[in-house]
């Protein structure tokens, strides 16, 4: 019986690169980095944690993934930090339970910065 997502992650072609994305553009820094270049995972505030895995198909083939959603309680403030650092926001969304915007990693996977709106809208 699954109970939950213990881990949810990226497969990445140059691990030290995504590494550094991730802890210089996102703010994410490693709980645990693997060695000989098979990637990092991040324990978040929330519990959760994320993995980015590498290796040059070491440890599992390269493949690519879908996007991730990572929670913020600025979007716009986010937003405009990624945007001093050079990353293009490629799209930005807003639906009736959420506001969201979409970059790439290094990697060339979608990376969304997602923030719900309140139950009263």
């Amino acid at each position: 019986m699954i109970e939950g997502i213990d881990l949810s992650g990226y497969m990445v072609v140059d691990a030290p690169r995504a590494i550094a994305f991730y802890r210089d553009v996102l703010g994410l820094e490693p709980a645990r980095i693997y060695p000989d270049d098979r990637g990092a995972e991040y324990d978040l505030s929330d519990g959760t944690t994320f993995g980015l895995w590498g290796g040059g198909g070491k440890v599992m083939p390269f493949q690519s993934s879908n996007g991730i959603l990572f929670g913020v309680d600025d979007l716009d403030g986010t937003i405009a930090s990624i945007e001093a650092r050079g990353v293009q926001v490629l799209m930005r969304n807003e639906t009736p339970h959420c506001n969201m915007a979409m970059i790439h990693d290094t990697e060339g996977n979608c990376v969304f910065l997602h923030k719900r709106k309140s139950p009263t809208g």
